[in-house]
């Protein structure tokens, strides 16, 4: 059966549901009772946060967990919470999460009566739920059917436009030739979007904004398409310009009963991935609310859905909305809709799973109040937010209550690996109004420390500080448009050397005084301070190096414990401070020329790392001479270099090949995402040190060659 044959049963088999689901309560009197299974133990086909906050719910529940695990994530925290845990394979999720097989045979080991497939690696892959109906395992999950039409991004437009859900209109067809997608390119007109059928989470979505780039960018998509999904069919559509991201939560459960749970607005994003979201939309009128709202619950009628979806629109500013996709699973970003209703989603996919009916009708769900998530990642912004990978050596989260929640699946001393996706958590806030709920995420987000790894945590109070945000003009293009704004050059004041300096100082008292130095007599000064000298104000030269500068410091120790600091030739500052601990967490207060300011402090490996109100900042003391003396006389490799931790994917260039300047060498992927390595300038390739599939570090040269630029 051909593509547009599909097309037309599918919009008639929404014809004929659609007589039967006009009412919730006539649906629900007229069809057979389904079976009702109470769940025992469950088990989570996945990892990180997302298997932690389906564990918290079950176990609420008094259900049993079972986690599974690769091996890069034997001692993650979701083996650590679930009541069992079974290996699956090796580190890369397609010798392990995505193992449909081995999945499978945990759950029939441990006796699970169903699988949560959590989001992302199987959650919604049709052949898995299928499976999983096959084998008598619930999929905590919709239909296979439900996945399979949705998940098509192109029958799936279809099936909206038969149900009444406003859509764009592009190119769909079966026709994939190159020739065929230029044509229809052209008939579109520019600014273009090209997505990936199968697509999802920004993978296989590419833009073209002229005709000269479409030829890359419908190339690009196409590898990274492949690698994702395994399918390289593409549709294409006008991409609408400043446009928001919203999209609405819905639900159904087997007696044909469907909710909304409000609407979600996830503009602000990079790498058209979401980095912050809120619920509800800001500026959304309560009749396009409803409308939204609607809207969502007639495309999920339109696909007998089951359990918890997605529905995503995109808006034009004067708040026209068309489909975009449906996303048939559990999202990231559902603990904001969660927030607003007072709901437990997880909850809920359990018990639909289980043969309930949905506990509330849409009478019965009331918008409360204004939620944001952020998602904290391992990234750094400021170099285009390529993902990061390392060890979370510090790890300070704000306390959770009832308003602030703290998702993760990692704590300190845990690995953010390569080999999935970059988040360390997603904070969550409530308040009663978007502004209040809006200070309360900066306020928390001041209180998220990390060292080890480089993170979006200031980017975040940066973009949650701007004041068009705060205004709630939102679009998908915003970091674009204020760039500058978001990544500000924040001078380093001599206030916060002084924290540095003081901290460091104060620390090596803190250590010295519980040695109690060499004199065996506690109440002697050399005790507590080994420099100490009576009658005599210490002066101390200390080198402290931050973003790249030296600041030269001349401290002072007082007799009565102050001290007056010389930064550079900066005015000399007479100063106080301490330490304080509390709750692991330590604090210092600078009494700086009678101004007073409080930061926290993390001293490790040689840094002092100070996290104030404002954004974080670390501090390098000066390397001891025998330790700078060993990085004399090392020579520089020359040659292009890995961005982040990743794998090869594709190598474009051979030995002894002449390369240009910005000429593609090589193509990573790292945390799923596809990157194209280029030359750094003309040259001659020596060597390509690597192959495909190899992994590589962050700074490693991938290749070696030598430069033509006469520059």
């Amino acid at each position: 059966m051909g593509l547009y044959a599909i097309r037309a049963c599918l919009a008639g088999k929404y014809m004929q549901r659609s007589l039967c689901t006009t009412s919730n309560s006539l649906s629900s009197a007229t069809k057979t009772a389904p079976k009702v299974t109470p769940l025992s133990k469950i088990l989570i086909a996945n990892r990180g946060e997302i298997a932690c906050r389906v564990i918290r719910s079950a176990k609420r529940l008094g259900i049993q967990t079972v986690a599974v695990y690769s091996d890069a994530d034997r001692n993650a925290m979701h083996v650590d919470m679930a009541d069992s845990a079974v290996r699956l394979g090796p580190a890369a999720s397609v010798e392990s999460y995505l193992r449909q097989d081995r999945v499978l045979e945990a759950a029939f080991k441990t006796g699970a009566q169903a699988i949560h497939p959590g989001y992302g690696f199987l959650s919604e892959n049709v052949e898995f739920a299928e499976l999983c109906s096959k084998e008598g395992i619930i999929f905590i999950g919709p239909p296979a059917s439900a996945i399979r039409d949705m998940g098509i991004k192109s029958t799936s437009k279809h099936i909206m436009s038969a149900a009444g859900v406003p859509v764009i209109h592009g190119y769909h067809g079966e026709d994939q030739s190159f020739e065929r997608l230029k044509q229809e390119a052209e008939k579109i007109g520019f600014p273009l979007m090209i997505k990936a059928v199968r697509g999802g989470g920004g993978k296989g979505m590419r833009i073209a904004y002229t005709p000269g780039e479409f030829d890359s960018q419908l190339e690009s998509a196409k590898r990274e398409a492949q690698k994702s999904f395994g399918d390289q069919v593409m549709l294409l559509e006008r991409y609408v310009e400043r446009p928001r991201h919203v999209e609405v939560q819905v639900f159904g459960d087997k007696y044909d009963n469907y909710v909304y749970l409000f609407e979600r607005d996830c503009s602000v994003q990079r790498r058209h991935q979401k980095i912050i979201e809120e619920a509800p939309g800001p500026g959304i009128s309560s009749e396009t609310r409803k409308q939204l709202g609607e809207a969502a619950v007639r495309a999920a009628q339109a696909v007998g859905y089951v359990g918890a979806g997605t529905v995503e629109f995109i808006m034009d500013p004067q708040q026209n909305f068309f489909f975009m996709e449906m996303n048939t699973r559990l999202q990231v970003e559902h603990p904001v809709s969660e927030m607003i209703t007072g709901t437990d989603l997880v909850e809920w996919q359990l018990r639909v799973a289980a043969g309930e009916p949905l506990p509330l009708d849409q009478s019965q769900i009331h918008l409360n109040g204004h939620a944001f998530e952020a998602r904290i990642y391992a990234e750094e912004p400021k170099n285009n937010f390529l993902p990061g990978a390392g060890p979370l050596l510090h790890l300070i989260t704000p306390k959770p209550s009832s308003d602030v929640r703290v998702e993760t699946g990692v704590a300190q001393g845990d690995v953010v690996s390569v080999f999935y996706d970059p988040m360390i958590a997603k904070l969550v806030v409530w308040s009663s109004d978007r502004a209040s709920a809006l200070r309360k995420l900066r306020s928390c987000l001041s209180e998220y420390n990390i060292v080890g790894l480089n993170t979006n945590v200031d980017f975040l109070m940066e973009l949650s500080s701007h004041p068009k945000f705060i205004e709630g003009d939102v679009h998908t293009d915003f970091i674009s448009q204020h760039y500058n704004d978001l990544f500000p050059v924040k001078p380093i004041t001599d206030n916060l050397v002084s924290q540095a300096v003081l901290a460091c100082i104060l620390n090596e008292l803190k250590v010295s005084s519980s040695q109690q130095g060499s004199t065996r007599d506690p109440y002697s000064p050399f005790a507590s301070y080994p420099m100490a000298r009576l009658n005599h104000s210490c002066h101390r030269s200390m080198k402290m190096t931050c973003q790249g500068v030296t600041y030269d410091v001349v401290v002072t120790c007082c007799e009565n414990g102050s001290y007056k600091l010389k930064v550079g030739e900066s005015a000399e500052i007479a100063a106080s401070a301490r330490l304080s601990e509390s709750d692991n967490v330590t604090s210092i207060e600078l009494n700086a020329n009678g101004e007073i300011t409080k930061s926290r402090v993390v001293f490790l490996d040689g840094n002092v790392h100070l996290f104030t109100k404002d954004g974080s900042v670390a501090f390098a003391t000066e390397k001891p001479a025998f330790l700078k003396s060993l990085g004399q006389g090392t020579i520089q490799q020359g040659g292009a270099v890995a961005p982040m931790p990743g794998i090869i994917e594709k190598i474009l260039v051979k030995d002894g090949e002449e390369v240009q300047l910005g000429q593609p060498l090589l193509v990573m992927i790292a945390m799923k995402m596809e990157y194209v390595i280029r030359a750094p300038s003309a040259g001659v390739i020596e060597k390509v040190n690597y192959k495909v599939g190899d992994s590589v570090a962050k700074n490693a040269a991938l290749v070696r060659f030598v430069s033509t630029d006469r520059k």
